[in-house]
């Protein structure tokens, strides 16, 4: 297929239609976040409350980004009316379940949750390459400094235990050749990670050789190129899709649970029409 043509592939035949926030708590200045769409939120109760964060958005404030106006944290603020207090983070590229509370003494219990290893996290990524049934990452990842948002933290730091499960969902072959290969091949798989290091899932994935689509640092710069020129593409293919923990003041066990973003969900739909079964 001519990299001109106005049919993407996969199209046809479809048959299917990050820190606690700065303010102080005297603090009376409210911004109006400029976000076009609100916020999904996928559970609310007194005490927290679970959106689907879409990919590009940061959690808060970040020297990463000083020009940066949208943040999760003061859209969901003027859009429910109450302060949140964010449990954990997530990068800026992926989307998925992002957990507040209303108080920052629970969001602190529920962030001791996962530093104990209490919150069982799902995600699902779409990788390069045939990825074959389940696997076991059990990879020590150093931390990786960035000079603007680390710049306080302190350097040459041992690396850190990091572990995660893999597990085969659907694998695909589109028949157009990327790079010196002949056809280009996909796994869509599920991920759980047992720690939370910075990149984890991204690095752990490069390190076994299935890089996830749209990963401009670990990942592969032909194979993201192909994904945005003909599926239309261009985010990073990671979604957080569920998140279980105990509920901070009733300590009842909650699961949430969130659909892949629009555009994930479009290039999975069109990467079905290349479903197959490797030998």
């Amino acid at each position: 297929m001519r990299e001109d043509s106005q049919e993407k592939l996969g199209e046809k035949d479809t048959g299917q239609g990050e820190s606690r926030e700065g303010m102080s708590a005297n603090s009376r200045s409210v911004e109006i976040s400029a976000t076009p769409h609100p916020l999904k939120i996928l559970y609310q109760d007194q005490d927290i409350v679970a959106i689907e964060k879409p990919p590009g958005m940061l959690v808060h404030r970040s020297p990463i980004d000083k020009h940066e106006k949208v943040f999760a944290v003061q859209t969901l603020r003027d859009q429910i009316g109450k302060r949140v207090f964010p449990a954990h983070r997530l990068d800026r590229p992926t989307s998925g379940v992002l957990l507040f509370a209303f108080d920052g003494q629970l969001a602190g219990e529920l962030g001791q949750q996962m530093m104990q290893k209490q919150v069982h996290k799902t995600y699902h990524a779409v990788v390069r390459g045939f990825v074959h049934n389940t696997g076991f990452i059990d990879y020590a990842l150093k931390y990786k400094y960035d000079k603007i948002a680390d710049k306080h933290k302190r350097p040459q730091q041992p690396p850190q235990i990091a572990t995660t499960v893999y597990e085969s969902v659907a694998c695909y072959e589109v028949p157009q050749p990327v790079g010196k290969y002949q056809s280009a091949r996909f796994s869509l798989v599920k991920l759980s990670p047992s720690t939370g290091r910075k990149h984890q899932l991204r690095r752990h994935l490069a390190h076994i050789r299935h890089p996830i689509i749209g990963d401009t640092t670990h990942g592969d710069g032909k194979q993201n190129k192909f994904a945005k020129s003909h599926f239309s593409f261009n985010n990073l293919a990671l979604n957080c899709t569920g998140m279980g923990f105990y509920h901070p003041t009733s300590q009842k066990w909650v699961t949430i649970s969130s659909d892949f973003h629009h555009e994930m969900a479009m290039f999975i739909r069109r990467l079905e029409n290349f479903r197959v079964v490797p030998s």
